[in-house]
């Protein structure tokens, strides 16, 4: 049976830096397809920190004007471009937030290329995508939980399993920050390959969560502001292997859990910065690896697909339970930034 196109699309575009009264929806044109594209209906979108700052002007790398926000979407193909080989009418696909980004290092040119900043991104109902910024969704998942895996789940695997010879391993130690998207896939990740796991969180009902996924031992950082040294305690005072980097203004602490050669990944700083930063000599006083990561590869996303189609219960995306329709993104975009969401912010989109 043939897919109807439809003619036009509803979408937010980005129309100022005034964050949310720069968000416009209109509906328009669907956009034409060019040849190594690949038109796809989009079910499903979740929201990011990146997406707050883009339209407050904020974002640290490169934006376009009016731009379609949103990096993270799932969706049915369409139509395809007729130099298109990799996907066919039908099938359902996530996007990649680099789409240049196929494999190994980044480079200048894959930065210049973000979807949802400089390309136009996902909160629209249809889209035209580069087929090489497109990967095939895991069986076993809805739209909106496979929408995750787009930035939050690719960027905690890049994590875990990025660097060569130093991919995290059964019995070992993960440290992570907070019930946001990056950390509940990281401690997903690490119990689904037997690692342990040592989570910080501001409140006994965000412990909750953090205890149905399996975390050995929680901290509540509110009440234990110096809780490196108890996270290093708690591992019989070697340290932890692993730390996920995500609010910015812990980075003392992280520096006083991690073990002599371990890696602290740094991914964000949702929190904002604090005034005794470590510096570069501390990689060297403590022997550690500061390791910056923006997102992940196709191939790393490809590869972590296929752990969660594997494993679709245990691997399964941590959504909030408030998701939103199309037409409320503004809300959505005040819920994440409250900081009240577990798990990934996530848009229905008909």
């Amino acid at each position: 049976m043939a897919i109807s196109i439809p003619k036009t699309a509803m979408q937010w575009n980005v129309v100022g830096q005034d964050g949310l009264y720069s968000l416009q929806f209109t509906e328009k044109a669907v956009p034409q397809l060019g040849d190594n594209q690949v038109l796809v209906k989009i079910h499903g979108a979740s929201l990011n920190y990146r997406d707050i700052l883009i339209p407050q002007g904020r974002y640290p790398f490169t934006t376009k004007p009016d731009v379609i926000p949103g990096s993270d979407g799932a969706g049915v193909v369409l139509a395809v471009g007729k130099h298109v080989t990799r996907f066919k009418p039908g099938d359902k696909v996530i996007t990649t937030l680099q789409p240049q980004h196929i494999g190994g290092s980044v480079t200048k040119q894959i930065a210049r290329f973000g979807l949802g900043a400089s390309v136009d991104g996902t909160l629209r109902s249809v889209g035209a995508f580069d087929e090489h910024g497109l990967v095939a969704m895991p069986e076993g998942l809805s739209f909106t939980e496979a929408a995750t895996l787009t930035c939050a789940g690719v960027t905690a695997w890049n994590a875990l399993f990025g660097v060569a010879g130093r991919h995290l391993s059964a019995g070992q130690w993960v440290l992570t920050q907070g019930t946001g998207g990056v950390s509940t896939f990281a401690i997903q990740f690490a119990k689904a390959v037997g690692a342990r796991v040592i989570a910080t969180t501001s409140s006994s009902e965000k412990a909750k969560l953090l205890e149905k996924l399996g975390v050995d031992h929680i901290i509540n950082y509110r009440e234990t502001p110096e809780w490196g040294s108890v996270a290093k305690e708690l591992t019989g005072g070697v340290g932890v292997n692993y730390v996920i980097e995500v609010s910015g203004i812990s980075m003392k602490q992280s520096v006083d859990s991690v073990k002599l050669d371990g890696i602290i990944t740094v991914i964000g700083s949702v929190g904002g910065q604090a005034k005794d930063m470590p510096g570069l000599l501390d990689c060297w006083t403590n022997l550690f690896t500061a390791r910056g990561v923006w997102v992940g590869s196709r191939l790393q996303m490809e590869d972590m697909c296929r752990a969660i189609e594997a494993n679709p219960e245990k691997l399964r995306p941590v959504v909030d339970p408030k998701v939103f329709t199309l037409d409320q993104v503004k809300e959505a975009y005040e819920y994440i930034a409250s900081g009240k969401h577990q798990g990934k912010v996530c848009i229905e989109i008909d």
